[in-house]
């Protein structure tokens, strides 16, 4: 079972939804060309969940993310076509366990706040507390890691959970310490087992100026930085262009989120 914490950023990808006769998906963007536009796309997967009978809609998709990467960013296009669509058809979107079905990370996209995320993904709390302001620098190196096999990997199926209740620390500081303390990406020694250069991120991440934590995401590769505000950032993520001019490398920071998915 899962147990995580999810929070959201600026950066992302792009859903665009316009109305026609059938249902239709276009791809473009840095990485449009490691994604498939079929019936198995999880945006056009997400759109026949709530399609009426005899509707359509042309949506295009504009990938900036990297594919498979650990970030949801699958996820979260389904859940911004959900998002569109629903406008768009007047339909309601179901709850979470039905959203769960086209992927773990689809509830908690659906939510696009800071969250917890437990069972198969489809138990999403809100967090308690507002999070301290912060920036983040993401690196890919440009390895897909195999998700399943990541999770058969794990040594134990059966760690432990996240603190409850969760007493989220206010200020950058205190926050960023009591992540270090009190979480861990269980996921991530495996990960690094199957790809070790995802040490290579991690290491390179804590070693720029004012890092104060550097882990992977979800089942990686993609791995995050975490800096107390904008410049540290996008010092880091220059300094990691220029070292690793092969790897995908970008600063954003971190949203609130939406008030209602509504």
């Amino acid at each position: 079972m899962l147990d995580s914490l999810v929070v959201f950023t600026r950066l992302g990808d792009l859903v665009e939804v316009e109305p026609a006769s059938t249902l239709s998906l276009s791809i473009s963007g840095p990485f449009s060309l490691d994604l498939g536009a079929g019936d198995d796309n999880l945006v056009l997967r997400a759109a026949e969940l709530i399609r009426p009978a005899g509707q359509g809609a042309a949506l295009h998709l504009t990938k900036t993310l990297p594919v498979a990467s650990g970030i949801g960013g699958g996820s979260s296009d389904a859940a911004a076509a959900l998002r569109a669509l629903k406008a768009l058809w007047g339909v309601d979107v179901p709850g979470a366990r039905s959203l769960a079905g086209l992927g773990a990370d689809v509830p908690v996209c659906w939510q696009a706040q800071p969250c917890r995320m437990r069972g198969i993904g489809e138990e999403v709390t809100a967090l308690p507390a507002s999070l301290p302001q912060m920036w983040m620098v993401l690196a890919n190196p440009g390895v897909h890691i195999p998700t399943p096999r990541i999770f058969a990997a794990l040594a134990d199926k059966h760690n432990g959970a996240l603190p409850t209740p969760l007493d989220l620390p206010r200020d950058f500081a205190n926050f960023t310490a009591w992540l270090t303390a009190a979480t861990r990406n269980d996921l991530q020694a495996p990960a690094v087992d199957e790809a070790p250069v995802i040490a290579r991120v991690l290491s390179a991440l804590g070693e720029t100026k004012a890092c104060a934590l550097a882990r992977m995401s979800g089942s990686g590769a993609t791995c995050f930085g975490l800096y107390p505000d904008q410049q540290p950032a996008l010092d880091a993520a220059a300094q990691l262009r220029a070292q690793h001019p092969n790897w995908w490398v970008a600063a954003t920071d971190i949203l609130p989120g939406l008030t209602s998915p509504d």
